[in-house]
C-alpha cells in the first residue's frame, strides 16, 4: 500500500513525496491528476471514490527557484550522514539518553563559515560541544566523509523510500545511473542500520 505519494512538475520532474492526503486534495481542487494509483484499494468517501494515488502531475509548472533546492534542513542533513556523527561515527541508536544530532558547521559560523551543504555535517551533540567554533585542524576533528550537496531524489529515497512504481518516474526523468545510485545509497544505508 502506498503511504507517500511522488509529485511530478506539469513538465514530469520529480517535485517531491507528499503525505496521501495533500495529493488526494490537490487531485480533489483540479491542481494535479493521478498519473500512477495503487491498485490495492480506491479512497473513498461519502461522495466520492478516487484511485489511492501513487504518482501526481500538478496541472499547472511550478518553478522551483534553484535556491530552494539547496536550502539545508536538519532533515535532509541527517539523511544525508546516513544519521550518524561525521566526527566519532556513533548512529542515533548509539547515543546515550541526553545526546542527540545537531548540524555542525565545518568552519564555524564565528569564523566566517556559511551554512551550506559544503560546511555542514552531522554531529552529536558531545563532538559539537568538544569542537566549538574551533577548525578541524585546531582540535584534530576531520569529518569521516567530506560534506557535499546531496541531490533531492538521494534524500527522498533515505528520508521516504520510494516505491517501485516511483522509481520508474525518477528513471524516466533523471536516466538509469540515478537508479543504480540510489539502490548503492539503499544498500549503503541497510548494512548500517544493522551495523
Amino acid at each position: 500500500m502506498v503511504v507517500g505519494c511522488l509529485a511530478l512538475n506539469a513538465s514530469f520532474e520529480p517535485l517531491t513525496m507528499v503525505p496521501l492526503h495533500r495529493a488526494l486534495r490537490l487531485v480533489i481542487d483540479g491542481k494535479a491528476e493521478i498519473v500512477e494509483a495503487d491498485g490495492t484499494r480506491p479512497v473513498r468517501s461519502e461522495r466520492l471514490t478516487i484511485p489511492r494515488p501513487a504518482v501526481i502531475r500538478l496541472v499547472k509548472f511550478i518553478h522551483v527557484p534553484r535556491r530552494f533546492r539547496k536550502q539545508v534542513t536538519n532533515t535532509f542533513l541527517f539523511a544525508r550522514d546516513h544519521y550518524r556523527c561525521q566526527y566519532c561515527g556513533r548512529s542515533t541508536g548509539e547515543l546515550k539518553l541526553r545526546e542527540a544530532l545537531t548540524r555542525d558547521h565545518v568552519i564555524p559560523l564565528s569564523r566566517g563559515g556559511l551554512n551550506v551543504w559544503e560546511n555542514v555535517v552531522t554531529a552529536c551533540s558531545s563532538c559539537n560541544t568538544r569542537k566549538a567554533n574551533r577548525l578541524p585542524v585546531e582540535i584534530g576533528m576531520h569529518p569521516l566523509v567530506r560534506p557535499g550537496e546531496p541531490h533531492f531524489v538521494h534524500l527522498s529515497w533515505v528520508v521516504r523510500r520510494l516505491t517501485p512504481i516511483q522509481s520508474h518516474y525518477i528513471q524516466l526523468f533523471y536516466g538509469r545511473e540515478m537508479l543504480d545510485q540510489i539502490e548503492e545509497l539503499e544498500r549503503g544505508t541497510a548494512l548500517i542500520a544493522r551495523a
